[in-house]
């Protein structure tokens, strides 16, 4: 179809009037020829440069890498800092072992020197132990003790009162002060003390201090014993504690004096609770009175009337024990005698006998 078609059409020859004449070649024309670039608008410009500068700088993958360095750093200091810590503490603890141990020889020291009659230097020593730990143990009280030895002299049997210096001042008082103290003067010891005070709160005052503690405490105790001022004796003791703690021995006659007080307020009023608390002082303190009766006394009294009461209400079980208990502290009188056998025999009735009658013997008949 196509050949019929093309030998159908006419042939013309080329107009030379249309069609375009040849450039000239040279030898670069030789060269394959090349596609221009594309000349870009302004506007593209600007939104080429817009979208370069919107690019990252970096390529992501050092993203990672700074990343992974500054994890690898945070976790290198952190363990230093937890080995600088550890460290610290493995020194407090040494340092604190270091301490105690020092403390503890000190302490050692001044029992030492304490036995050797070196009051001050053990008195430096448990300063310094003190001022270290507060808190060491036996510290405060062994320190209470070296002031009170140290202040007090060794008394003799027959003390005598010597003439007082002739100091001036606050010396002069002290000096009195220790001479009525070595007197057993303790009232006026007492007194000496205040007036030095006055005059100078600041002169020897651990020595002042331990002074006072022994002077109130033996009177509060002369009192309790000697006078049974109970209500005076326990108040010096009280005030002797605010200088140091108290020993044993006074410590216990207050107490007791306490008891014996509580007991006195049931006097004639309660027979039962005077008994009681008079029986736990009469079993430590007997003879501690209040200027009328002594412990014992009171408390024999005390028993009696309870087991009359026990008696009157026909405990008779109760009523003989609470006899007996008296028996303990002094011999019955007539009445509580009474008293006491009848309650032992209606509570300990004695057992009946039982008697066996004799029946003739029958003989059988043959």
């Amino acid at each position: 179809m196509s050949e019929e078609l093309e030998s159908t059409q006419p042939s013309q020859p080329a107009d030379p009037s249309t069609t375009l004449p040849l450039p000239d070649l040279k030898e670069d024309d030789t060269q394959p020829i090349r596609a221009k670039k594309k000349e870009e608008t302004p506007e593209e410009t600007a939104e080429t440069a817009v979208v370069a500068k919107k690019s990252p700088a970096k390529p992501a993958r050092w993203k990672s890498i700074l990343i992974g360095m500054l994890g690898f750093v945070i976790l290198v200091g952190f363990g230093t800092y937890s080995g600088i810590q550890a460290g610290i503490g493995v020194r407090e603890d040494t340092a604190l072992a270091s301490q105690t141990q020092q403390l503890a020889e000190q302490f050692a020291l001044a029992d030492l020197d304490i036995q050797a009659g070196r009051y001050e230097n053990a008195r430096q020593r448990l300063e310094f132990i003190i001022g270290v730990d507060p808190n060491f143990p036996g510290a405060k009280d062994k320190l209470t003790e070296v002031l009170v030895l140290s202040t007090i002299p060794t008394p003799t049997i027959a003390p005598t009162i010597t003439a007082t210096p002739d100091f001036s001042g606050v010396e002069s008082a002290y000096a009195r002060a220790q001479e009525l103290i070595r007197a057993q003067d303790w009232t006026g010891a007492l007194t000496a003390l205040d007036t030095l005070r006055k005059m100078d709160a600041n002169y020897k005052t651990a020595q002042i201090d331990g002074m006072y503690y022994f002077a109130l405490r033996n009177k509060g105790y002369d009192l309790i014993i000697k006078e049974g001022n109970l209500e005076g004796g326990i108040y010096y003791l009280t005030l002797a504690e605010r200088f140091g703690p108290l020993d044993n021995n006074a410590r216990g006659i207050r107490d007791g004096a306490r008891a014996y007080m509580t007991g006195a307020s049931f006097w004639e009023l309660d027979w039962e609770q005077a008994a009681s608390y008079f029986e736990q002082v009469a079993a430590g303190w007997p003879s501690l009175w209040d200027g009328t009766m002594t412990a014992a006394q009171r408390y024999y009294t005390a028993s009696v009337r309870f087991a009359d009461e026990l008696y009157t209400a026909q405990d008779f079980c109760a009523a003989y024990d609470q006899y007996q208990k008296a028996t303990a502290m002094g011999q019955l009188d007539g009445t509580a005698a009474a008293n006491s056998a009848n309650a032992f025999n209606q509570c300990y009735p004695p057992t009946p006998e039982i008697i066996v009658e004799n029946t003739p013997e029958i003989t059988p008949t043959p």
